[in-house]
């Protein structure tokens, strides 16, 4: 039987948009459930602050589906800022950042087997991001956990150019990895959602958010490429 498998959704993002990768996921014989956040849920987050509210909600769901499975691990997949804070949830180092009363700590790491990010942005120059990225970068860097599998997705979709069609592309490359003139999925390049020493994918024409039109991460042909990693 396959391991349980946790979806964590990337920034402002709410559990129903990931229904449908759930139930791809499902009928691929992997219990899956998506942290149930609402898009409100964020709101605490915005600016920098903590995102201890959600990782709150990530634990229970972690512990919900090895409960519920009588599992001892699972998978998790983190979708853009979802893969970041994933790596924050398996850490050692107590976790405290602006709005925290007092640090928090999960340890999750003998809990994950396989940990897929989705376009992650592992890096940032943004300076309401950075500080939480550096706090992940500085103490878990590249994939840190031996006893985890990383998988990193990126997409290589649009080359950021300052022109119309791929402005936006270029900005928010330059705002995360320094320099716009690189490929990506439109919002994260694929050097910024690579690791060292993970198992890292380039898959082609993949668009950053599920919102977009066209195909993301989560659709049928893109999933084929990643599921083979899950446990």
């Amino acid at each position: 039987m396959p391991l349980p498998t946790v979806i964590v959704p990337g920034y402002l993002e709410s559990a129903i948009a990931y229904r449908q990768l759930e139930q791809s996921l499902q009928q691929l014989n992997f219990p899956t459930l998506t942290v149930p956040l609402r898009r409100r849920d964020w709101l605490p987050t915005i600016g920098g602050r903590t995102i201890t509210p959600i990782l709150q909600q990530l634990d229970r769901t972690v512990k919900q589906m090895l409960q519920q499975h009588n599992a001892t691990q699972i998978n998790l997949i983190g979708h853009s800022a979802g893969g970041w804070i994933s790596r924050i949830y398996m850490g050692e180092k107590p976790y405290f950042a602006r709005g925290d009363v007092k640090p928090s700590l999960w340890q999750a790491h003998p809990l994950v087997a396989t940990l897929i990010t989705l376009g992650t942005p592992h890096i940032s120059q943004e300076r309401w991001t950075r500080s939480n990225l550096d706090f992940v970068t500085n103490n878990y860097p590249g994939a840190f956990y031996k006893n985890v599998r990383y998988v990193c997705v990126a997409g290589k979709t649009i080359f950021g150019q300052r022109r119309r069609g791929s402005w936006f592309a270029y900005s928010s490359y330059k705002l995360t990895c320094g320099k716009g003139n690189t490929w990506g999925d439109g919002i994260t390049p694929i050097e910024a959602a690579h690791l060292e020493g993970a198992e890292n994918l380039v898959i082609e024409g993949v668009k950053h958010s599920l919102r977009s039109p066209g195909i993301w991460y989560g659709s049928p042909e893109p999933l084929k490429t990643w599921v083979q990693y899950l446990i």
